[in-house]
């Protein structure tokens, strides 16, 4: 940036985005448009009505230098600590996963099944596990998309977050607490199921778990592979590893009539598929598919 031109907020979202896209940003203007509002603390739609504005210094090297690691390969949810989730907002820090929109197909199709159940029985407690919790985004959506109901009800909605890191729970408890439903949701420290008792039936098991594969690891994203969790990410050689331990484990506390539902690569679908059927506790499973058609959630309902 020359240090003789007029920089207004125009100017330098121009720059910016010309910048970010000749390095191989997925979104440039967009980029530049959350990390100048981060810079100037407001909203990014405030940007719209300051184009013409000319930022102060301290600004400006707040955004350089943001704009600076975006371009090394930072995600922009990390450089300013926070994504958008089912229209909710989250703290992310490199101790989890950024929440993905794909993952909302998962998220809708667990709340339709917990009002399916509510209505089914409406004095009935249902249990619900979040395996892999990560950023808490769908324990803590579940719980707010009741906030709505009569205390009674919400309190017959009770769901556990596990996580096999603590950072990653220090950062899901973090969010609880942002939206106000910490005491509706019990954080749990440990690897899948484990934790629980084996006698404790379940209603809904869902879980975004790692399921790369470990060839697949190299040729993911820099900015994925050199600043995400890995622990998070990959699953082992046939990337069904975790959901292969995770399935017999949900089919040992789930009801008759429960559900398993986990988020899936397209490309281990049929794998996966086969490892629901071959345990035998389950009725066929289904898949959903996401908006760009691809397979990305396999449901399966306890016999």
């Amino acid at each position: 940036m020359s240090q003789t031109e007029t920089w207004t907020v125009l100017r330098l979202l121009e720059w910016t985005t010309k910048f970010l896209r000749d390095r191989g940003a997925d979104s440039p203007r967009l980029d530049a448009e959350v990390l100048l509002a981060e810079a100037r603390g407001c909203r990014r739609i405030d940007l719209y009505t300051a184009f013409d504005q000319i930022p102060p210094e301290d600004i400006r090297t707040r955004f350089r230098e943001l704009v600076r690691r975006r371009a090394d390969g930072v995600p922009v949810a990390y450089l300013v600590g926070r994504r958008e989730f089912y229209s909710l907002s989250f703290r992310v820090t490199p101790d989890v996963l950024i929440p993905r929109p794909e993952t909302e197909l998962l998220l809708i199709r667990l709340l339709d099944l917990i009002k399916a159940r509510a209505a089914e029985a409406p004095d009935a407690t249902i249990q619900v596990v979040d395996v892999g919790t990560g950023s808490g985004v769908l324990a803590i959506c579940a719980a707010t998309a009741s906030t709505h109901e009569p205390e009674e009800q919400k309190s017959k909605l009770q769901i556990t977050a596990i996580d096999v890191s603590a950072a990653a729970l220090a950062v899901a408890q973090q969010n609880a607490a942002d939206h106000k439903v910490a005491d509706r949701i019990t954080f749990i420290e440990g690897d899948l199921l484990a934790p629980l008792a084996a006698q404790q039936e379940l209603d809904f098991v869902v879980s975004n778990p790692p399921y790369v594969k470990q060839s697949e690891w190299e040729s993911l994203a820099r900015e994925v592979r050199d600043c995400e969790p890995k622990l998070a990410l990959v699953s082992g050689e046939q990337g069904t590893e975790t959901i292969a331990r995770l399935i017999p484990q949900a089919a040992e506390r789930l009801r008759s009539n429960g559900y398993l539902l986990t988020e899936i690569s397209p490309m281990i679908e049929a794998d996966v598929r086969r490892l629901v059927e071959a345990d035998g506790r389950f009725d066929p499973p289904t898949v959903l598919k996401d908006l760009a058609g691809h397979a990305r959630v396999v449901q399966a309902r306890r016999k």
